[in-house]
């Protein structure tokens, strides 16, 4: 999925200041409400879920459900232990007898907390796997001392067999140390600890699917997506995620509540799109996901929508192995309005691009894009969740059929608030200027660039023919998400911003020139431990457009770092020169997207967007320790009841906001486990 994530993608919408407009907040409503390790847990509210129709809200409810069976299937697809260490621990949490007041205690919640925030034992974002504070003795008495009832023990396995089975795997650094390997020179495959692949390397993979793969295809379906590739008896076997198949009991569940949304849909376009989608999951075919995929682009007029499937292949290092996920969401009809006049122009922009004539869409079609307040969060988009979405992921589906953009605003509006005076901009930004521009215009400009990101920029130009989709390989996620960056970035600048009166004024934009520069720089280091590399993809291709306009403008001192009081500054001297240096970047960039230049993407990528100054790093993290902030944050879902009289039929569903942390994940551990 083409997705953006706080601080990740659209900004650094941490530094702003401003309180704004949200509709009044429920009574008492906090939205921080756990911090632990590098996390700080969030609630976020759902405004107007009461304005809702009865039928509205009964199909939120079973889509949440549909999301939630879900669960399991995420921690699995992470790393083959993952389950059976989270249960185990969750077991322990529950029925240890032993003293709950000590240290060691403590270690192990926080771990746990962390499994769940990782959906699985390594960093939700940087992905290294992260070791307990407790120690190994620790783990083994409360594990045995515990009824074997109560553990996730395997069939004919012993208390004993389990301990030692998950002993190495949570303590040893050296056994599955990442989740998704993304160095150079080394087997993508073999080093990364995903359970999309057993038994295989690099090389097998690559040559099993380019086998499948015919080049003068003009609708491709996306290999190996609802898969996992493993060697049996010296032979490469794809296992399908199905009913039957892999996940099928889990799958199974989820149809069920799929169903019952299908039979309270807004429309029959809305049901189709259901229907096609539980045919998708019966089958595993994937030309069956295309045609879902298809309807569900199509589908404009329905108020309701949602995500749920294999759709995230950011996990995958090819990049072609999806994640399960789900979001449930209404749209935002007031806030909508900014993205129709963006989508309502998408030809304009296409047009008007830097990019080489060549490489540009003659016709753009079907591009869609709204403002959405999301109900549940799930699978990979869950606790930590992101800000926009467009999909789908298919460039074939893409340019014929168009896709969908959304800004999630109900997310944002959390963050908003759980930053209010939080210090930040004080401390790492130049001067007043700057922090003013921030205070006034950084919501605004950050949704505007998650807009235009989704909308247009992933929507935008076009792949030539015969050109392989997968042809960047471990470099694609990063050329793609600085692309569609990119994209925003210098429409950012663009007078046509205050004719469409998407900006108020013609200093807005600099509000994310500078946050996009001071993060890609220097800030988004304050999620990377002292002497690592950067390697998920989102913070690759923010350094790397960082970087390289930082180079590129050294001569005309474009941008500086300054040194005010021994402390490092970005001073941005020239906003228009920056944004020319955009276009050429961004040309640059569709150009290699466009002609499946692996070769030119790895260079872009290894030169600027890996390395990190280790001075600088040192310093920013010294700096930002200061604060007491967590670098990363996640959500907890609130809680739907659905609400029947004495004759069964439904009356209403309720929505509470009270529901912990802790207790949100043992429930979802009780009563969406299902088994594969």
């Amino acid at each position: 999925m083409k997705k953006t994530t706080l601080i990740i993608m659209a900004g650094l919408l941490i530094t702003t200041s401003k309180t704004i407009a949200v509709t009044p907040p429920v009574e008492d409503f906090k939205y921080s409400v756990d911090k632990f390790a590098d996390i700080e847990i969030l609630h976020y509210r759902v405004p107007d879920f009461e304005k809702l129709s009865l039928k509205q809200k009964e199909m939120i409810y079973y889509l949440t459900e549909a999301a939630l069976a879900g669960r399991d299937i995420l921690f699995d697809q992470n790393n083959k232990y993952n389950l059976t260490i989270r249960k185990t621990l969750e077991a322990v949490y529950l029925n240890y007898k032993g003293d709950k007041e000590s240290a060691e205690f403590a270690q192990l919640t926080t771990f746990m907390k962390r499994v769940w925030m990782g959906n699985g034992i390594h960093h939700h974002y940087s992905e290294d796997k992260f070791i307990p504070d407790f120690s190994a003795a620790y783990f083994s008495k409360t594990v045995k001392s515990i009824d074997p009832k109560k553990l996730p023990l395997g069939k004919g396995e012993t208390v004993d067999q389990l301990v030692a089975k998950l002993t190495p795997i949570l303590f040893d650094s050296s056994i599955f140390p990442k989740r998704t390997n993304q160095a150079e020179g080394v087997d993508l495959i073999l080093s990364s600890a995903n359970n999309y692949y057993e038994g295989v390397t690099q090389a097998e993979v690559e040559a099993f699917y380019a086998k499948m793969k015919n080049p003068n295809d003009n609708t491709p379906i996306s290999y190996g997506l609802n898969s996992k590739l493993v060697k049996e008896n010296g032979v490469l076997v794809e296992k399908t995620y199905k009913v039957g198949g892999m996940y099928g009991k889990t799958i199974e569940q989820i149809i069920v509540w799929l169903e019952k949304a299908a039979s309270v849909a807004e429309n029959n376009k809305q049901r189709d799109v259901i229907l096609t989608l539980i045919d998708f999951y019966k089958t595993g075919n994937l030309k069956t996901y295309d045609d879902y995929c298809i309807k569900w682009v199509k589908d404009l007029d329905s108020q309701i929508d949602f995500v749920n499937g294999f759709t995230e292949t950011y996990g995958d290092p090819l990049g072609m192995k999806a994640s399960w996920e789900s979001i449930v969401n209404f749209k935002n009809i007031e806030a909508t309005k900014r993205t129709e006049i963006i989508s309502s122009n998408a030809q304009w922009f296409e047009d008007n691009s830097p990019v080489d004539k060549k490489f540009k869409k003659e016709t753009v079609k079907g591009v869609s894009a709204k403002v959405i307040t999301v109900a549940i969060l799930a699978g990979d988009c869950y606790p930590a969740t992101p800000i926009g979405i467009n999909l789908p992921n298919a460039n074939w589906i893409r340019r014929d059929h168009g896709s969908k953009s959304v800004t999630i605003e109900n997310i944002t509006e959390a963050y908003d608030q759980a930053s209010l005076g939080n210090g930040f901009a004080e401390e790492f930004m130049w001067s007043d200027v700057e922090r003013k521009r921030a205070k006034e215009y950084a919501s605004m400009t950050n949704n505007l660039h998650t807009d235009l990101h989704e909308c247009l920029g992933h929507g935008s130009g076009k792949l030539l023919p015969g050109v392989d989709p997968d042809a960047l390989k471990a470099y694609g996620s990063t050329i793609e998400e600085a692309r569609a960056d990119l994209f925003g970035l210098y429409y950012m600048g663009d007078p046509k911003m205050l004719e469409l009166t998407l900006l108020p004024s013609n200093e807005a934009y600099k509000a994310e020139y500078y946050q996009f520069i001071m993060n890609g720089l220097m800030t988004q280091l304050t999620r990377i431990q002292p002497g690592k590399n950067i390697e998920e993809a989102h913070m690759r291709n923010r350094q790397l457009i960082a970087g390289w306009v930082y180079e590129k403008g050294k001569a005309d001192k474009v941008i500086e770092f300054t040194k005010r009081d021994g402390e490092t500054f970005i001073v941005i001297n020239d906003y228009q020169k920056l944004r020319r240096l955009f276009g050429e970047l961004l040309a640059e960039i569709q150009r290699i997207r466009s002609t499946g230049d692996f070769e030119g993407g790895k260079q872009l990528v290894e030169m600027y967007a890996v390395k990190v100054n280790q001075t600088l790093h040192a310093e920013v993290l010294e700096r930002y320790k200061k604060l007491n902030l967590a670098p990363y944050r996640g959500f907890v879902n609130p809680v739907y009841t659905l609400v029947k009289n004495a004759k069964g039929e439904v009356t209403d569903v309720t929505i509470l906001y009270t529901e912990n942390y802790v207790n949100q994940h043992l429930r979802y551990g009780k009563d969406y486990s299902f088994g594969f």
